[in-house]
Order: structure tokens, then C-alpha cells, then sequence
């Protein structure tokens, strides 16, 4: 710290009114200075200069501050004013007052009464805050003839939950009393419960195992008591679930295996709800794409395939097209066909037909007669482009059809 701010008071100048038969020893409190350094460079001290009827007197007050106080040294004589010989007194020596942190502005929290057994002006009393923080200047205020203290701004539970407040009443002649206000604040569910989402995945694999972490959550409530106690859920139906891990914080982990053909994506909703009647609540939205796994091997349309073809064909006709599925994504779910090598009449099977790899379509590669092969059998097989591959095979029967191409010989 640096000693740059110089001690000041809230008001340049201070009047007293003191009665003139006033006895010699009798004290009255003057305004406390303020200085916002800290340690050596703070209030140390006061002095006083002008007068020699009085002198200055400090007491410590309750926090160990500094009061100061003016202390009538010599008699001031008697000017034919009537003499102020009793103090106020207040009914209570301490109020205490509990209020909703909602209370509306504007609300008298609690009025203080004093009395004083003197007459006149001297029997008349003023209220005033003796010592108050800023704050508390800010938040309330004393109405100097009924002793009413009122509401100045909202209070907050959360940023102050209870307010000391000391309260003077003093005469016409100086006299004076005092008492404590103690404002105490209670809380009023007001604040929702945060959710705040540490950390969280955007994509999972559909055969990560159960019990993947997918986010790490922490909730808070501002308010307290049952206020302030959060309770975490998920919707149901969905293969997710949460784990606490500690204090207020939380896992949500899978719950079982994912499965991307069924659902592709989801938008977690987390909820969390106080415990004030009634409840505020709020939510958290995870969004998390499933990533595909090559899990499904292509499946044909038909359990097996059958055409006919007349036989003397043309070389490079199309018999049929067989098709098949993946319910993968992507590269898992790419499929190209090929024949399963065989041998008919002792020639390689791929002599006589072909698979176009891209679309299934079969073709003859030559003209085939009847009197020679009746009938091709093949097998066909679709693999996707997963790694490793996942396939199936189907059954081909092609029929050749007879024509009248031969003539009878004797």
C-alpha cells in the first residue's frame, strides 16, 4: 500500500448544540473519519484546535475502530436557557428484524421509538444512523422524525444475508442514545440452478462399451438450504444415464452399446431442478453423432436368383441383376459383386458369365447352347468395403432354353 489518500470525513463541517448548564465531563460523539489506506497508512489519530472549553477523547469502539468524541473541559455558563438534564432513551437496546430477500422497495422494515422526559424543544428527538457502511447507506434509511427505517434498494440474499446497523437518538440539546438494528435476511428461491458443461464428447463409436464417459457436468444453485440443492435427471428411454462423481458434479456415461443403423444421433437433454416449492429448473443440451462400425454385412434382396435364357444368345447379353443392401455408412456400406469361381465342362465358370462389380448386373460372355449346358449354377458375392470386409453369397440358376435349331437326321 501506498500512502495516497488522505484521512476525510462524510461532512466538512459539524454543528452541535449544547446547553450552556451542561456539566463539565459531558461527551459527544462526533463523526467518524475514514481513510480507505491500510496498516501505518491508515486512521491513526485525532486532534483537536480552536477552543479551550473542550477537549477531544477517543473510545474503541465494538471492531476495535476509533470514535471520537468532543469532552466539555469548562463550564460554559448560564444564559437563561432551559436545562436539557435527560438523554433520549431508546425502548430496546437492540431490534432485530427478519425480512424476505424479496421485500419491495420502499418497505418499512422496523421503527425504532425513544423517549426523553424533558419538555419542549429539548424533549424532541431526532434518529440518525450513527455508524453505517457504505453499503448500508445505499440499502437503507432512517426517517429523522418517526424513527421508520426503509427500504432504499433490492436486497440479495446471496450478496448479503445480514446488516448491523446502529441508530442515534439525540435532542435539541445533544443528548443522546443508541441502538442496534440487526437486519436479517432470508432466502427466497430466486436463482435457477446452473448447469455447466466441463467437458463433452461430439461423436461416439457404436461399439464403444457401456459405461463410456461422454460428459463431465457441474450444477450449482446460488440459494441455500433446500434452495440450493440440485437434483440431476435425464429423459428416460434413451441408452444414457448419470453418474455423480462428487459434490455436485456428474458423469454421463452410456448406458448399454450404441447402435448407429437405429439412431444415428442424439441431442442428450440434462435437467436440473432445485429444491424450493415450487422448483425452478433448468437444462443442457449434448449433442453426440454416432460413428458407424462395420457391424452388417451386405444382404441380397431375393434368398436366390433364377433366369432363363434362350440358348444361341448373343455374347454379352444381360441375364440378370442381382442387389444387395448394407445398412452401414459410408465405406462400410459400399458393395461390390463377384462371381465364385466353378467350372462347367471343364472350362473356367468366368468364361461363360461375368458380374459387373459395381452394379450386379450378369452377363453371358458367350453363346451358349442348349445341347451342350442345359443349365448354369453360380454363386455370387457381395462384400462391402469395410476392414476387415463383411460379405454374403447368393445362388444363381440359369436355365438355357431349347430352340429348334437342329434338323433331323437320318
Amino acid at each position: 500500500d501506498i500512502n495516497d489518500n488522505a484521512p476525510s470525513f462524510r461532512e466538512p463541517e459539524t454543528e452541535l448544540k449544547i446547553i450552556e448548564t451542561i456539566a463539565p465531563g459531558s461527551r459527544f460523539p462526533l463523526p467518524d473519519a475514514h481513510d480507505p489506506d491500510s496498516g501505518r497508512n491508515s486512521l491513526q489519530s485525532y486532534e483537536l484546535s480552536g477552543d479551550e472549553h473542550f477537549s477531544l477523547a477517543v473510545q474503541a469502539g465494538p471492531g476495535g475502530d476509533q470514535r471520537p468524541e468532543l469532552v466539555l473541559a469548562k463550564a460554559l455558563g448560564r444564559g437563561g436557557v432551559d436545562a436539557n438534564d435527560n438523554a433520549p432513551v431508546f425502548s430496546q437496546a437492540e431490534y432485530t428484524v427478519r425480512v424476505a430477500e424479496d421485500v419491495p422497495v420502499g418497505s418499512v422494515l422496523v421503527t425504532v421509538t425513544a423517549t426523553d422526559a424533558d419538555e419542549g424543544l429539548n424533549g424532541e428527538i431526532k434518529f440518525s444512523f450513527k455508524k453505517i457502511t457504505d453499503k448500508s447507506s445505499q440499502t437503507f434509511q432512517v426517517d429523522s422524525d418517526t424513527g421508520a427505517i426503509t427500504l432504499l434498494q433490492s436486497l440479495d440474499f446471496e450478496e448479503g444475508s445480514s446488516y448491523e446497523l446502529e441508530v442515534q437518538a439525540h435532542d435539541e440539546g445533544g443528548l443522546f442514545d443508541t441502538t442496534k438494528v440487526v437486519v436479517t435476511v432470508t432466502d427466497v428461491n430466486d436463482n435457477l440452478p446452473e448447469i455447466s458443461v466441463r467437458s463433452a464428447m461430439n461423436e461416439i463409436s457404436e461399439d464403444d462399451p457401456s459405461g463410456t464417459v461422454v460428459a463431465l457436468l457441474h450444477v450449482r444453485d446460488k440459494d441455500s438450504g433446500a434452495n440450493g440443492e440440485v437434483r440431476c435427471s435425464l429423459d428416460e428411454g434413451i441408452p444414457f444415464r448419470l453418474e455423480k462423481s462428487f459434490d455436485d458434479y456428474y458423469r454421463v456415461v452410456t448406458a448399454r452399446e450404441l447402435d448407429r443403423e437405429q439412431v444415428p444421433e442424439y441431442n442428450v437433454t440434462v435437467r436440473a431442478a432445485d429444491g424450493g416449492s415450487p422448483a425452478l429448473q433448468s437444462s443442457a443440451v449434448l449433442a453426440l453423432r454416432v460413428l458407424d462400425v462395420n457391424d452388417n454385412a451386405p444382404v441380397f434382396l431375393e434368398e436366390r436368383y433364377s433366369a432363363r435364357l434362350a440358348e444361341n444368345n448373343a455374347a454379352g447379353a444381360l441375364v440378370l441383376t442381382v442387389r444387395a443392401t448394407d445398412a452401414d455408412w459410408g465405406q462400410n456400406a459400399r458393395v461390390r459383386y463377384r462371381l465364385s469361381e466353378g467350372r462347367v465342362r471343364g472350362a473356367p465358370l468366368s468364361s461363360y458369365v461375368s458380374v459387373q462389380a459395381e452394379t450386379g448386373a450378369l452377363y453371358a460372355l458367350r453363346s451358349l447352347d442348349y445341347e451342350q449346358v442345359r443349365e448354369l449354377q453360380l454363386w455370387v458375392r457381395a462384400e462391402d468395403g469395410g476392414a476387415p470386409a463383411l460379405s454374403s453369397n447368393v445362388s444363381v440358376r440359369l436355365q438355357i432354353v431349347d430352340e429348334n435349331d437342329n434338323a433331323p437326321q437320318v
